[in-house]
């Protein structure tokens, strides 16, 4: 099993989301992040332009399948891009076990 993590645009997320779901990746949990990047987002306030380090991007959590591991990080690439500075990272890790709390069963078959 795979623990894949996404920091993305918030204004992608409806799209990433569907791209998810249309690879049968049907179960993820998401949080609102603020962070620091290469980016740098403008404000405008009467008139004056203000740059800020903080930049409000939206965290993926999804555990998957190892068979599912690269059609999920091709979603995401896919429906996240924009071609611009800030579009995110993605980071994989492995997950050693996965249990089901209803049931005690584990395994990858949690998953499903």
């Amino acid at each position: 099993m795979k623990k894949v993590e996404a920091i993305i645009r918030k204004s992608k997320f409806s799209a990433v989301k569907s791209a998810l779901h249309n690879v049968g990746v049907n179960f993820f949990s998401y949080w609102d992040v603020t962070g620091l990047g290469n980016e740098k987002e403008g404000h405008v306030y009467r008139g004056v332009s203000y740059s800020t380090s903080d930049i409000q991007r939206r965290y993926l959590s999804i555990v998957v399948n190892d068979d599912f591991e690269e059609v999920t990080i091709k979603a995401i690439l896919e429906a996240a891009s924009t071609g611009e500075v800030g579009d995110g990272k993605i980071f994989v890790s492995d997950i050693k076990e996965c249990y089901r709390i209803r049931t005690g069963e584990k395994g990858g078959q949690t998953l499903n």
